[in-house]
Formats: structure tokens, C-alpha cells, sequence
């Protein structure tokens, strides 16, 4: 199985072709059945109310969707029923635009599920403008639209009770999909013919993903108490393998060396080559596994014999001369950390053991509990949130004065026969950071032009109604699948299918594609104006929180592993708590990052310097894991502490905390207690690796410091 294919089998069986699919029924079916009985009109309404609905039906725990759902189906009916009255004059419908797109925005001080009710009701009286019913219809009309929510919900609900499992297993097959990217783009670092800088650039980028899709995972996982309590086989393998795919994250982000320094000593050797094979056939072997688990199919294994390749690596490099080649201890340390990967990987693969389902097990609900950010419905959280020190409120006013200034021109300036649609563009578009509101306008605009274009020959070349329908069902599936990663895309097939619908409706699609252009030209116009002059707050202006968090995170990190070499214990869960704060942290400064790089040159600073401080704060994180695996593995023993590694040790925190403190002045943190219970020791050549070890980490701690000094300047 190739790239391609498995990249298709990973987008056939993922969470978003599902919810694609799923969409498309419950949009279509409704509007046909009836349109056979001659209500085609009665069939739309339905149809919208499950569009609405499936605004909220985000990836996430069963009981998270389904509440979503039903305070967006309540919402769905209160804003029809608002509109109807609001509709008898153009004021009232002005004053109530301005009310429900500030009110409704401001959810999202509950987070983004919250926010995307807020988003389902303000789609609806959106979409009401259209054709705003009349008092006599109201509660009819809301009527349909509730009947249309709950069509879509139940559709929804009945697929997680007939396929519980399949949620987890999707979310556990991106995360490995993920992290089997992240490994291949490791290989990069060993080929001399890359720039380092590019090749950082893009694993920090991956790096983000890879959060996003284990954060995402364990969502659902510890969430769902059918799976978090391991009471059947398949929910227990979904948390041992998770779990396990973890670890190997950990292992892969251990894997770090001084990579100038190798391509220089071993460059001419040719052993470089045949380390970036064996770790790209290491990512194709872990994609397998992901796409085979996503799909929940049995895995077509076996792959290439991995650890007859290690071994074949292993014999290439005792092969090389010390003197001519550079010294080889660092090459013994790549194998191992190998032959480590190896091994985890082959872990992973027991997931279709299903031998695993005897072992009984306490319940680790609580336990698991602990890993997952809570989110509690709050009242005060609302009233806490009335200043303009808040990104929400901001964004809430931003979006008030957005949309009444969208509806002023549809309404006064612009006649157009769909001028809703400039009111849609400008609650679509508009997002709280400017990076995003941005770039989301640029692929709407590029989108609708291409869409357009394709949606017209489409039209022009295929003049067979069932083709016609046929076409319009796929680019349906399509545009909802893609949604929530390839906006571009969901627009390009948005737009096509929009103009095929049009012309079954008897429109002219020319003229409904030339009013399209124009509306979103109007409406992105709005959302870009507001974003960038409308109280904006630049990603320059938060990332220092995100340092600071950052090297909070990696402190506490340093902090365990100086308790692990004073021989203190430390609890696995307390250790993968640390450890999920650090890649969660570096994870938000990475985005944060690549959002500033994409606002105007003007509002960035000293990108150069940000970036060496992020690549910095990830080399300092990977040596800290690496060192701290290399411990576990030794447990219970502790390697001798030599008064040199805890004056090394002792140094980086320091290092640290300065930089914290020069970033964070107002929250200064109590210098950490580095003081080992274990004797203290001369350095011997035992334990020579580990000193130097611990004098990198003090460098490195170190180069941040002198980085965080410019960066506050």
C-alpha cells in the first residue's frame, strides 16, 4: 500500500468523511422525499434545521456531541421564533442581528463546543433572512426546523450506539497517522542536502498536529466511561495502545542530536542514508498500523523485518574507522534509541492481539481523568469576561459591528437576490485572531472563484439531469467532510455544488454565480477590515504567556529528573502529567508562532529570534526526555550524581527561572530545590555520558536565557 492509498483509506474511514456523509443524508433526504409529495419547501426547512444542527456535532465524547446538540436544537427554535417577530420591521431585524451576533458570540467563554451553538443559532437567522416566515408561520416553520435538529441528532446518536467504539478508534488512527508524519520528517535531519532551519520548521509545525490529534484522542477516551473503564477487549486495547503510542511520541522527541555536528563527522561515510531509510520504513510501518486501526480491520502485516534492517544499520556502522569517521558513540546512541522505536512500534502492533481481554484491571476512570481539561459551565465566567482585556468580548464586538455593517450594505446598498450571503461570509470568516480571519478569507476567496468555475463546467459539459445529481451528492460529501481541515477544499466543492443545486431549482447559474463572487467579495472585504482594525490583539502580543508557560512546563520537567537522579520516586502518572504539560505548551508557542508569521511584517516580532527560541525550548524538552527514559529504563537503580551534573543541573534551573522571570516579571516562581538525597560522587568515565548530558541541558537552558533577553527587549 502506497502514500496515496493509504492516505484515501485514512480519509475513507476517518471521523470527517463520516460526518460528511452523515451531513449530506440528513440534508438531502428530507428535501427529496418531500419534494416527490410536492413540499420541497417543507423538506428545506428540515434540511436547514439540520444544517444548524450539525454546526455543534464536533469530534469528542458521546455525551459532550449529544448535549451540543440538543442546546443547539433549543437555540435553533428560540432564534426562528425571534426572527419571525424581528422580521416586521428592518430595525427590529437590525437591533436583533446586533444582540444575538454579540450574545451568541460570546459563548465561547465556555469554549469551542459552546461556541459552535452560538455559531449554530446566529447560521440560522442568517439563513431565515432569506425568506423570514410570518407570525402565522412561526411556530410552524420552528416547527420543522426542531424536527430537522433532531433528524440529524438522532442519526447522529443511533451511529454511536450501533458503532460505540468507532469514535476512539478514529481519533487513535490520526494520532498515529500523525506521529508516523512527525517520525518521517525526523529522516529529513540526516539527509545533508536539507538546511536544519527548514527542516525544524516543519517538525515544529508537526509537532502541533501531533498535539492536536493525541489531545483530541484522549478526549474521547478518558471521556467515554465505556472505553476508560477497560470493561471489554476493544476498549481496553484503544487505552493500552494510546497510552503506548505516547510513549513512543516520547521516544521519537528524545531522539534529538547535535545534527550539524553529525552530518559533519559522518557525511562522507554513507552511513546517513541508510539511518533516514530505516526511520522512513519505521513511519510507513506505523502508518500501516494507524490506517489499519482507524479502519478497524485486521492489520495486512507484516511489514519489512525492522529489526533486520536495525541490525543490517547496526554492522554498517561498526564497519567504520573512529579516526577517519568521527567519533561513534553518538551513531551507538541513534541505534538504540532505534532499536527502542522498533520495539514500541511493535507494541503497538498487539493492538489486534485479542489476547488482551482476559487481564482483569482496576478501573483507572479517575486516574485517567486527570489528563483531560475540564470546562465547566460557569455564570460568572460571562460576567468575568465584560472587558475588553478579553479576547472573547472583543471578538464579540468585533463580530456585533461586522455583521450590522454587512446587513446595512445587503440591505441598503446591494439588492442581490441571495444577499444574505454577505452576512454569512462575515460570520464565517471573522475569527477571533487576525492570522485566521485572514487566511480563511484568502481560500474563501480563491475557493469560490475555483468553485465557481468548476461548478459552471460541470453544468456546461454535463447536460444529464442523474449526472448532474450524482455529481452534486459526491461534492456535497466532499465539502462537509472536509469542514474542519481543508476549508479551501470545502469551499472549491461548496460553491460547485451550490450552482449545480441552483440550476435543478431552474436559476441561471451565471447569474447566481457572478452574485456569489460578489457577496463574498463584500462580506470577506467586512471581515478583514474588522479583524484588522476593529480592537486587534497580535499573536507578537501573547506569545510571550506562551514562553512563559512553555519554560514553566519544561522546569518542572527539569525538576523530575533531578528528583530521579537524587533517587527520589516519581509516581508514572505524575510523570505523564509533566510531560503532557510540556508537549501541550510547546505545542500552543509553536502555533502561536506560525500564526504571527502569517499577520502583516509589521506586527511581527524579532520572527528570527522567536524561532530559535522555539526550536531551543524543543531541543531542551527532547534531551530532558531522553535523559529521563534513560533513567526509568534503569530503575530502580540510580546512576551516580557527581557533584559537576548537579552543579550543571543546579545551573539550568536557574537559567530557566531567570527566563521566566524576564518574560513573566509579575509571576515570579520560588527557585527550584535541586539538593539530591543520593551521595554525591566524583565524575568517572561510568558515568562521563551523563555529565555531559546535563552540561548540554545547562547550555541549552543557558541559550535561552541570552534569546529571552533580546526577545523582551
Amino acid at each position: 500500500m502506497n502514500t496515496y492509498s493509504r492516505r484515501l483509506r485514512y480519509f475513507l474511514s476517518g471521523q470527517h468523511f463520516s460526518d460528511g456523509v452523515r451531513t449530506t443524508v440528513s440534508i438531502l433526504l428530507p428535501a427529496l422525499l418531500l419534494a416527490q409529495w410536492g413540499h420541497f419547501d417543507l423538506g428545506l426547512t428540515i434540511s436547514t434545521g439540520a444544517v444548524c444542527v450539525s454546526v455543534t456535532d464536533t469530534p469528542g465524547p458521546a455525551a459532550h456531541r449529544r448535549n451540543g446538540m440538543l442546546a443547539a436544537l433549543a437555540l435553533v427554535v428560540v432564534t426562528s421564533l425571534l426572527t419571525s417577530v424581528a422580521a416586521l420591521n428592518i430595525w427590529t431585524l437590525a437591533l436583533e442581528i446586533g444582540v444575538l451576533s454579540f450574545g451568541l458570540t460570546m459563548l465561547l467563554v465556555w469554549g469551542a463546543r459552546a461556541g459552535a451553538v452560538g455559531t449554530a443559532g446566529l447560521l440560522n437567522v442568517v439563513l431565515l433572512l432569506a425568506h423570514p416566515p410570518t407570525l402565522a408561520m412561526a411556530l410552524p416553520h420552528a416547527g420543522l426546523l426542531l424536527l430537522g435538529g433532531l433528524w440529524y441528532a438522532g442519526l447522529a446518536m443511533v451511529a454511536y450506539q450501533v458503532l460505540p467504539y468507532r469514535p476512539a478508534q478514529q481519533a487513535l488512527g490520526e494520532s498515529i497517522h500523525a506521529l508516523a508524519r512527525f517520525l518521517e520528517l525526523k529522516a529529513t535531519f540526516y539527509n545533508p542536502a536539507t538546511a536544519l532551519d527548514d527542516d525544524y520548521r516543519a517538525l515544529v509545525a508537526q509537532q502541533v498536529v501531533v498535539n492536536e490529534k493525541q489531545e483530541a484522542a484522549r478526549d474521547i477516551m478518558f471521556r467515554t466511561r465505556q472505553i476508560v473503564n477497560e470493561t471489554t477487549s476493544t476498549g481496553r486495547r484503544l487505552v493500552l495502545t494510546f497510552v503506548e503510542t505516547v510513549d513512543l511520541y516520547e521516544r521519537v522527541t528524545a531522539g534529538y542530536y547535535d545534527y550539524a555536528a553529525v552530518r559533519a563527522s559522518f557525511g562522507r561515510s554513507g552511513v546517513l542514508p541508510y539511518i533516514s531509510t530505516l526511520i522512513r520504513h519505521i513511519a510507513t510501518e506505523l502508518d500501516h498500523l494507524g490506517v489499519a486501526i482507524q479502519a478497524n480491520r485486521p492489520y495486512d502485516g507484516p511489514g519489512p523485518d525492522l529489526s533486520d534492517e536495525w541490525m543490517r544499520l547496526q554492522a554498517r556502522i561498526s564497519t567504520l574507522d573512529n579516526e577517519a569517521e568521527g567519533n561513534k558513540r553518538v551513531l551507538k546512541k541513534i541505534l538504540v534509541n532505534l532499536r527502542d522505536i522498533i520495539r514500541r512500534v511493535g507494541n503497538i502492533r498487539r493492538y489486534f492481539d485479542e489476547s488482551l481481554t482476559s487481564a482483569d484491571v482496576p478501573s483507572r476512570a479517575a486516574e485517567h481523568t486527570r489528563f483531560v481539561a475540564h470546562q465547566e459551565i460557569e455564570t460568572q465566567a460571562l460576567s468575568q469576561n465584560f472587558t475588553l482585556k478579553s479576547g472573547v468580548f472583543r471578538h464579540s464586538v468585533r463580530m456585533t459591528l461586522a455583521c450590522l455593517t454587512a446587513f446595512g450594505i445587503a440591505e441598503g446598498l446591494w439588492h442581490g437576490q441571495h444577499n444574505y450571503w454577505i452576512l454569512m461570509t462575515v460570520t464565517i470568516m471573522l475569527k477571533p485572531g487576525f492570522s485566521l480571519t485572514r487566511q480563511r478569507n484568502q481560500e474563501r476567496i480563491i475557493g469560490t472563484l475555483a468553485g465557481g468555475a468548476l461548478g459552471a463546467a460541470i453544468l456546461w459539459l454535463l447536460p444529464w439531469t442523474e449526472v448532474r445529481f450524482g455529481v452534486l451528492v459526491v461534492f456535497m460529501v466532499l465539502a462537509y467532510s472536509f469542514q474542519r481541515t481543508v476549508y479551501l477544499a470545502t469551499v472549491v466543492f461548496l460553491t460547485a455544488y451550490l450552482l449545480i443545486m441552483f440550476s435543478f431549482l431552474g436559476l441561471n447559474y451565471i447569474g447566481v454565480a457572478e452574485e456569489r463572487i460578489t457577496d463574498t467579495l463584500i462580506g470577506c472585504a467586512i471581515a478583514f477590515s474588522a479583524g484588522y482594525f476593529l480592537f486587534p490583539r497580535w499573536e507578537s502580543e501573547q506569545l510571550t504567556d506562551y514562553m512563559a508557560a512553555a519554560l514553566r512546563a519544561n522546569l518542572a520537567y527539569l525538576r523530575q529528573l533531578a528528583n530521579r537522579l537524587a533517587g527520589r520516586p516519581l509516581p508514572p502518572h505524575e510523570y505523564r502529567l509533566l510531560r503532557k504539560d510540556v508537549y501541550v505548551s510547546g505545542a500552543n508557542l509553536a502555533a502561536a508562532f506560525q500564526r504571527m508569521l502569517t499577520e502583516p511584517k509589521s506586527k511581527q516580532h524579532r520572527p528570527t529570534e522567536t524561532h530559535e527560541f522555539v526550536v531551543l525550548n524543543h531541543i531542551l524538552s527532547s534531551n530532558i526526555a531522553a535523559l529521563t527514559g534513560t533513567l526509568r529504563e534503569a530503575a530502580p537503580a540510580v546512576p551516580p550524581f557527581a557533584a559537576e551534573g548537579r552543579r550543571a543541573l543546579t545551573s539550568a534551573a536557574a537559567a530557566l527561572q531567570k527566563s521566566i522571570s524576564c518574560i513573566a516579571p509579575a509571576t515570579p516562581e520560588p527557585s527550584p530545590e535541586l539538593l539530591p538525597t543520593a551521595p554525591e560522587v566524583p565524575a568517572d568515565a561510568d558515568d562521563r555520558s551523563l555529565l555531559e548530558q546535563l552540561t548540554f541541558l545547562q547550555k541549552v537552558s543557558g541559550d535561552i536565557g541570552k534569546i529571552t533577553e533580546v526577545l523582551v527587549k
